[in-house]
């Protein structure tokens, strides 16, 4: 993988610290958020829906719990 030009790094770094006041916007507001991880959906946070529960053996993990995008790759 190539090295990231400046005008990339810029953009990444934006859309990071994006995704972050996001997430932590709705954690301050007790909702729950949908996150990638290990190549499946994670619901994060608390009251994620009602058959996210019965499919999904991560659900209602708190936010501290999610990683930076690509992290787990």
């Amino acid at each position: 993988m190539k090295p990231l030009d400046d005008d990339d790094r810029i953009i990444l770094e934006t859309l990071r610290e994006a995704v972050h006041e996001a997430l932590e916007r709705k954690r301050r507001l007790g909702q729950y958020a949908v996150v990638w991880q290990s190549g499946h959906p994670v619901f994060i946070g608390p009251n994620p829906p009602a058959d996210a529960r019965r499919n999904s053996a991560e659900s209602s993990r708190p936010f501290e719990d999610a990683r930076e995008p690509g992290s787990d790759e």
